[in-house]
């Protein structure tokens, strides 16, 4: 019986996944994300939903659908993901839900964009099930958001939620986009390990390279930067310093716009850093807000890293729902067709036979 769903959040330093059997996350794993190209990345997808499933006691044919969230531009009716920068290979269009389904047989897989999914996580399960109005601000290997409106989650035309690439500087440093000035250039997580390697080179110490050596990283992780925030290394503190500015400008301008209820902060290094990091970037948007008096609340996640992989179970379940509704919709639809054929019928023979015993 198909009673489980397989969530899978894809990020550019992790693969998480969970099964989710009744609301509740009965299996779970994570796995680290290949540096090399697409085709590993996929397998490696594949692979994290095995061992979740593993971990749950459970066989693929117990589930009813996989839902990914992925970074990038994503094509939800075809399962197909581009420009992800932060993903090996996944800059140019990869057929992530296909390919994931080909190794699933019989089973239904939907893609959408992380930082939604995330956000949906945690307005239907976390830290947002209070609010009909939020923005979620996830920073991690970049910074992506989601915006629920009206207890809805908002697609636009379907790029909503980039405030990561919002400009917090004009002219700044050089986002993966391309762009100056965005806010991921500042915040997210590869920008500020770029950051620290070129003050390196004109000069400046730190021990953030040292600490990942010892943790045995070939990159630097939020657990790298905590570390080093931990030991008082001046570069760490001066690097994630600039990214609270640029995130409490970037979420006043946000809340100036939307005047929302509430602002959920998580992602990598975002939940990392914790409560402490919340408040600073709390304190760094009121400095910028139109009517302080009257601010957002602004929350950590509930869900924590799991935000990502939950809320893609929460898209197919509704997803699933919705598709459920259309086809009882239809079905109703062909019934009161069939009944009202039938009845007209039935109008008719009575007219003939009036008719007949007319001319009788």
């Amino acid at each position: 019986m198909r009673q489980a769903t397989a969530g899978v959040d894809l990020g550019g330093t992790k693969i998480q996944a969970v099964i989710m059997s009744s609301g509740i996350v009965v299996g779970q794993s994570r796995h680290q994300t290949p540096k090399t190209d697409a085709a590993d990345v996929i397998a490696e997808i594949v692979a994290s939903i095995r061992s979740a499933l593993d971990t749950a006691g459970m066989e693929p044919s117990a589930l009813r659908a996989v839902a990914i969230g992925t970074p990038g531009s994503v094509e939800v009716t075809t399962g197909h993901v581009s420009n992800a920068r932060n993903v090996p290979g996944f800059v140019h269009d990869v057929a992530l839900g296909p390919t994931v389904g080909a190794a699933f047989p019989g089973t239904p897989v939907i893609v959408d964009n992380d930082v939604r999914a995330a956000v949906m996580g945690e307005f239907r399960r976390g830290a947002g099930r209070r609010f009909n109005n939020l923005l979620g601000v996830f920073v991690g290997t970049g910074v992506g958001g989601g915006l629920i409106l009206k207890g809805e989650l908002h697609h636009g035309r379907g790029n909503t939620g980039e405030i990561g690439h919002t400009t917090v500087k004009p002219g700044g440093r050089r986002c993966g986009c391309t762009r100056l000035g965005c806010l991921e250039a500042y915040a997210g997580r590869l920008s500020i390990e770029q950051t620290a390697r070129h003050r390196i080179e004109k000069g400046q110490k730190t021990k953030l390279f040292d600490i990942m050596q010892r943790k045995g990283r070939d990159r630097v992780t939020s657990s790298v930067i905590a570390d080093a925030l931990e030991q008082n290394d001046h570069l760490t503190i001066e690097l994630i310093d600039e990214a609270v500015e640029a995130l409490g400008l970037a979420l006043a301008n946000a809340q100036n716009l939307l005047d929302l209820e509430a602002i959920i902060v998580g992602g990598g290094l975002g939940d990392r850093l914790g409560d402490p990091f919340v408040r600073r970037v709390e304190q760094a948007m009121a400095r910028n807000l139109r009517f302080p008096e009257s601010p957002p609340e602004v929350l950590g996640t509930e869900l924590r890293d799991l935000s990502g992989a939950v809320g893609a179970t929460v898209l197919i379940e509704e997803r699933l729902i919705e598709e459920r509704l259309i086809e009882e919709r239809l079905i109703e639809e062909r019934l009161i067709e069939e009944r009202l054929t039938e009845e007209r019928l039935i109008e008719e023979r009575l007219i003939g036979e009036g008719n007949t015993e007319e001319q009788a």
